[in-house]
């Protein structure tokens, strides 16, 4: 008859668990981008308006300058560094347009899940089979035993 320690039972069990809270984890989380993807399709807009929003030319302050100049009927003048602001930042913001417009934000965040809910379940799967395997062997030895 051999005799199995509590640590190594415990260790066992414990992994075996832990593989299947992985496998969990990473399941739930590929039925939650799924519902997501094809059932409650407007869950994720907010996050596409949000990630398209626009940086702004001037600092606040500046911008509260113009505003007090426009309300007293002032004309608004510009410096020749902030004209240079201005096409620089024009030019970089036709730029990130351009490039902003040939990604989806919500299918990078997707994928950028998927492979981790993926690579959770690889992990977690292997884990949890090698493990309860062989619990339910030293289980059946052990009844053979007695």
């Amino acid at each position: 008859m051999k005799k199995q320690s509590l640590v190594r039972t415990i260790y066992l069990y414990i992994f075996a668990l832990l593989g299947l809270v992985l496998l969990i984890i990473g399941g739930v989380n590929f039925v939650n981008m799924g519902l997501k993807a094809f059932i409650f399709t407007q869950a994720e807009e907010e996050e596409r308006i949000l990630y398209k929003q626009m940086s702004a030319p001037f600092s606040v302050s500046r911008v509260e300058e113009f505003e007090k100049e426009i309300d007293a009927g002032e004309e608004v003048t510009l410096s020749e560094t902030e004209r240079t602001d201005i096409k620089n930042w024009l030019a970089d913001y036709n730029d990130w347009e351009e490039s902003i417009s040939k990604i989806d934000p919500i299918t990078v965040r997707r994928h950028r899940d998927a492979s981790l809910n993926l690579s959770l379940i690889l992990i977690g799967l292997p884990l949890y089979l090698y493990h309860w395997r062989i619990i339910k062997r030293e289980t059946r030895d052990k009844e053979e035993d007695k």
